[in-house]
């Protein structure tokens, strides 16, 4: 299958205090049209700065190094007309928090209409029903009703409801869902993940999904890539990575949450903190929290390589297979 997403070997280092500091390191991966990838790991992982590179948001004066190709383009050489048609045609995004990312003395409607309006040049009468149309799809009620309300009277469930049908009134072919539910309360967070998961499947949108919750990317991802330090540590199948994890991280990971079919009297923390691309010592990052890991981890970085229908940076990938998760209730 062609891919309509692919980055290979992305980089991206950061201003600060004068001196360049890696974020990203070596990145690859690739979504084919109408497939959703999970994209999981800490805090401070790199997850959403790999979504602003693909979107071409990151702060000025940054270096990156790699491809981005978006259907055979290179995204990295995109400017002007070509960069704001490759947002509004190509790719839309789907932030964490949509009350930062809303105007609060603006109306709904416009919010939803002015990309139609300036972009293509659609007229206002015709622009507000389309918004009508997508925020029934979405599951808003009263639909015209909500054109007229400022974000500060909807609940955070149904503003995101509206940054959902923002993204969709552009009839993109790749969403970035940039942790879309980590605001909302658990039952909402339900709700809303099932709208996109449905529209996703529905226009057969490609997604990249980012979330801290390996569950969550199971249910409701093709595949599923887990990032430590600015770098991917293992990608695969979404379910056998969950169940049959091959990096001693992604087994950390599914170690950490509480099981809804067994009973434990505390869960398995990960020792140590996260840490950053620019913080992570010359052999494996992980290999300063991991337990399984051997004075040769700390010689030298792994490097990525399949195994088991997937991939994996872990030298120790063969022989740890199938006891990661053993004396665990996952395992």
């Amino acid at each position: 299958m062609s891919q309509l997403l692919v980055v290979d070997d992305l980089t991206v280092q950061l201003p600060v205090e004068g001196e360049f500091r890696t974020v990203l390191r070596d990145v690859s991966f690739s979504i084919a049209p109408g497939e959703a990838l999970g994209l999981v790991g800490e805090s401070g992982s790199g997850k959403s700065m790999t979504a602003r590179a693909v979107a071409r948001l990151l702060p000025d004066g940054a270096k990156v190094t790699g491809q981005i190709t978006f259907d055979g383009t290179s995204v990295l050489d995109l400017r002007g007309a070509a960069l704001r048609r490759y947002r509004t045609d190509g790719i839309a995004m789907v932030f964490q928090d949509p009350r930062a990312h809303t105007n609060p003395v603006r109306t709904i409607g416009d919010f939803l209409t002015e990309a139609l309006r300036t972009n293509r040049s659609i007229a206002s009468r015709a622009a507000r029903a389309r918004a009508v149309d997508v925020l029934a799809a979405v599951g808003i009620d009263d639909a015209d009703r909500r054109l007229s309300q400022y974000p500060h009277e909807l609940s955070g469930g149904l503003l995101q409801r509206v940054m959902i049908g923002a993204t969709l009134l552009m009839q993109p072919r790749l969403i970035l869902a940039d942790e879309p539910t980590t605001a909302l309360d658990v039952t909402t967070q339900s709700e809303v993940m099932a709208i996109l998961h449905e529209l996703q499947r529905d226009l057969d949108l490609a997604m990249l999904f980012i979330t801290h919750d390996l569950e969550l990317a199971a249910a409701v991802c093709d595949r599923t890539a887990v990032m430590y330090a600015g770098e991917l540590v293992e990608q695969r199948r979404s379910g056998a990575l969950h169940d049959d994890p091959l990096h001693p991280y992604t087994a950390a990971l599914v170690q950490a949450r509480p099981s809804v079919d067994g009973t434990s009297t505390r869960l398995e923390a990960i020792p140590g903190r996260p840490l950053s691309a620019f913080e992570a010592p010359d052999g494996c990052a992980f290999a300063p929290r991991c337990s399984h890991a051997e004075e040769a981890c700390a010689q030298s970085r792994p490097e990525i390589r399949e195994l088991a229908g997937g991939l994996v940076r872990c030298r120790r990938a063969e022989e740890l297979r199938g006891v990661l998760l053993v004396g665990s209730d996952h395992g």
